[in-house]
């Protein structure tokens, strides 16, 4: 039978200071795993090992890896939590090439650079886990707000599959969570001003938006602690034989068979 104990493992969390991030780092640590969380500035209060990076800088995840490798020796579970919405909505003509590769770099080139000097590591051990934080996002692009984000979780995904396939015989499991509307201050503000923009309320804001993507079944949005238990279970012993799969955790959102 398996077991959701932790104990002894390295893990690094990026984006481990706020929202789903830190709501990870938090549940692992309680699970009696050794956490290293990762943001590009200092939390106010430090819980957990911390190194300032900024994931989308080459030279800043060199010397992430570099400082994991010389105090803990490596890692046994990463958790590419690193991401956001930061482009314009409007659709195609809103977006530039700086737009499109500002969202690239955060969701999806920051995680594929952060696995390559990680992995081999892992590799050589013959062990790990990798999850990559993804959204719902990534099967439903909505165009006329997430288009660029969308589309780079997306590619998240497809990539997050391959790399399962690639390292399935050596060791180490590859698994994608995508969370929907999860209750986060960056959610929230992204609600508050696309409600400013419209001249509507927050909760009407909060309605049309929902609404656009068939609304949610559960009736409100995800708590951050929710998306951390899954990943928790991803991440023990309890799941082994599960790797190259998508999780939705979206309240029964997507309307889509996934």
């Amino acid at each position: 039978m398996g077991t959701t104990d932790l104990k002894g493992k390295r893990v690094l969390v990026t984006g481990g200071t706020k929202g789903i991030g830190k709501a990870i780092a938090d549940e692992l640590a309680k699970a009696g795993a050794q956490v290293i969380v990762s943001a590009r500035t200092k939390p106010e209060e430090r819980t957990h090992y911390f190194i300032a990076a900024d994931l989308t800088d080459a030279h800043q995840v060199a010397a992430l890896a570099k400082e994991i490798k010389d105090t803990f020796g490596g890692i046994d579970i990463l958790i590419n939590n690193v991401g956001g919405l930061t482009t314009p909505g409007g659709g195609f003509s809103a977006l530039s090439d700086e737009h499109w590769e500002q969202e690239l770099q955060l969701n999806l080139i920051s995680a594929i650079r952060l696995d390559k000097i990680l992995l081999p590591q892992m590799i050589a051990q013959k062990s790990g886990v990798v999850i990559h934080i993804s959204s719902v996002a990534g099967k439903q692009a909505l165009w006329n707000l997430n288009l660029a984000y969308a589309v780079s979780k997306a590619a998240l995904n497809s990539y997050s599959k391959a790399l399962a396939t690639e390292l399935a015989s050596k060791g180490i499991r590859v698994l994608t969570v995508a969370p929907g509307a999860t209750k986060t201050p960056p959610m929230e503000k992204f609600i508050s001003d696309y409600a400013a923009s419209v001249g509507i309320t927050v909760e009407e804001g909060m309605k049309q938006l929902m609404a656009q993507t068939g609304g949610i079944p559960m009736g409100r949005m995800a708590e951050p602690e929710e998306v951390a238990s899954l990943v928790h279970f991803l991440v023990s012993p309890s799941a082994a034989y599960l790797t190259g799969t998508i999780y939705a955790i979206d309240g029964g959102s997507l309307p889509v068979v996934s």
